[in-house]
């Protein structure tokens, strides 16, 4: 009996480890820097917040053990070159691990991180971007994001 019980608690010890690691990489995917855009964390609220102010959406799609992602999270959203654009845009933030973000990373074809998709009012793609950049580089993006929006 001894026996039994002294292999559930490594077993169960184990479990709690895991969840708890679950729940720290959900809380560090949706900690955001002083001075970052407001990410919705739904690609539903983002896409109505979208129909009902007219602005085009920035739909992060990231994990906390992505390396590039979370660089991006940290000097890139936050920075004065990309603070400009902060409200000129519906941000959302989405993370891949959450199974709630499945279907908005199916329909976007999503296979590797970052990816950004780039949608007007409506949710259709304007662009896409997949990988790391920065932040010079992100701003010229938005840049031409805000001018094709304008055209069409």
């Amino acid at each position: 009996m001894k026996r039994s019980s002294s292999k559930r608690i490594p077993t169960m010890k184990k479990a709690i480890l895991l969840a708890l690691a679950d729940a720290t990489s959900l809380a560090l995917a949706s900690d955001f820097p002083k001075g970052s855009p407001e990410f919705k964390d739904s690609s539903a609220s983002a896409l109505s917040a979208a129909q009902k102010s007219g602005k085009p959406v920035i739909m992060v799609f990231s994990a906390a053990w992505c390396p590039p992602c979370q660089a991006m999270k940290k000097d890139v959203y936050p920075s004065a070159a990309v603070k400009a654009f902060h409200d000129q845009f519906i941000w959302a933030y989405l993370d891949v691990d959450d199974e709630r973000n499945e279907g908005a990373a199916k329909k976007f074809g999503v296979s590797s991180i970052p990816h950004i998709e780039f949608l007007n009012a409506e949710g259709k793609e304007i662009e896409k971007q997949i990988g790391g950049t920065s932040s010079e580089d992100f701003a010229k993006k938005l840049a031409s994001i805000l001018a094709k929006v304008k055209k069409s």
